[in-house]
């Protein structure tokens, strides 16, 4: 299953035609810029210390560590909305739990850079984030570079296909390795790490399901049968009679969705779910194995809106892209639309 990872990852069918340009990404963190946006409002008071933390070439959990030892709490004290890459500048919202009065902190170590620290009354969670802004910087480009501003326009009005980015899978595949050795009876006893394999198996399954969906051209509009979403919305709905030709659809609101494999949970009808039934039945065990540990259905949209795209030249050989997602979608299904690109690392968390 994942001898050839990183090649199917880059033989994905582009949505847009073949990448008119050949470049590096990442040649240095700098380049691969991320700032977190939060879903909320911090309150101003509370028992939980936000902390806007710029890292840079360091892991989230690396930060973590540093605030649990630094606060003297417990390491499951320290809460983050999302896992960003170690090979970029990134600002990230930690929260730690700390009653009384503010901590002082001691200086940081480097590659961490405390900008803000404020109250809230409630824990930082997983996912707590209206989306993330991007800064990308991609270097060495060759090709044809004029074709660039057509295809970046293309992608603000009709976005890209929300692909689970490499980075999902572990470096060299290590996740899905660790998913069939799990499903082949093998206890991992640490559960984030557990985590980490089921969520690389779904998210393997999805993608192939997108990947069929790209190919006949579904991937924008709506079968019949189609489970929908809302952009920023967890609601789901069958699809009717009226919803291809909903508004929302053209404005980039409304989603057709994929499976996120598992138990229970709503699931398409007719021509949607024959087509994700056809590509489901080619991975027996992936699916087994998710269902034996319980896991519950959930749907992705399979259609990424890309906000507030612009883009400059700071070199004839460098484009810089800024632009944001909403939260669990990854920066590079958007690169991947504009460029074939060498990566100075690959299997680091991204999204947030």
């Amino acid at each position: 299953m994942t001898d050839g990872l990183g090649r199917a990852w880059y033989e994905l069918p582009r949505a847009w035609g073949a990448a008119p340009v050949r470049g590096r990404l990442r040649s240095r963190p700098e380049d691969f810029r991320v700032e977190e946006q939060l879903g909320f409002e911090p309150t101003g008071d509370g028992e939980h210390l936000l902390l806007l933390i710029r890292k840079t070439g360091i892991n989230t959990a690396d930060v973590s560590r540093w605030l649990a030892e630094a606060l003297s709490v417990r390491r499951r004290d320290v809460g983050h909305a999302g896992l960003k890459d170690r090979h970029a500048v990134a600002d990230q919202w930690f929260g730690v739990h700390v009653p009384g009065r503010d901590p002082r902190l001691p200086d940081p170590p480097q590659g961490i850079r405390v900008l803000r620290r404020l109250r809230h009354r409630r824990k930082l969670r997983p996912g707590a984030l209206r989306g993330n802004r991007f800064i990308i910087r991609l270097r060495e480009l060759c090709g044809a570079p004029e074709a660039l501003p057509p295809r970046l326009l293309t992608l603000a009005r009709f976005g890209v296909p929300n692909w689970f980015g490499l980075q999902r899978f572990g470096r060299g595949g290590s996740n899905l390795l660790g998913a069939e050795r799990l499903f082949a009876g093998q206890t991992v006893p640490d559960r984030q790490i557990r985590g980490l394999y089921l969520s690389a198996a779904r998210s393997l399954l999805f993608n192939q399901v997108l990947a069929a969906r790209v190919r006949d051209g579904s991937w924008q509009g709506v079968l019949p049968g189609d489970v929908m979403t809302f952009s920023g919305s967890r609601s789901l709905f069958l699809a009717d009679a009226s919803t291809p030709h909903d508004a929302r659809l053209r404005q980039l609101d409304l989603h057709a969705t994929g499976p996120l494999h598992g138990l229970d949970g709503i699931r398409p009808s007719g021509p949607a779910a024959e087509l994700e039934r056809a590509v489901l039945e080619r991975f027996p065990a992936l699916c087994a194995g998710l269902e034996a540990f319980r896991m519950r259905a959930d749907r992705r949209a399979l259609r990424l809106p890309v906000r507030g795209l612009g883009w400059w030249w700071p070199a004839p050989d460098s484009l810089v892209l800024q632009f944001s997602l909403p939260p669990g979608s990854f920066a590079t299904a958007v690169i991947r639309e504009l460029a074939e690109v060498e990566e100075a690392s690959a299997g680091a968390p991204e999204p947030g």
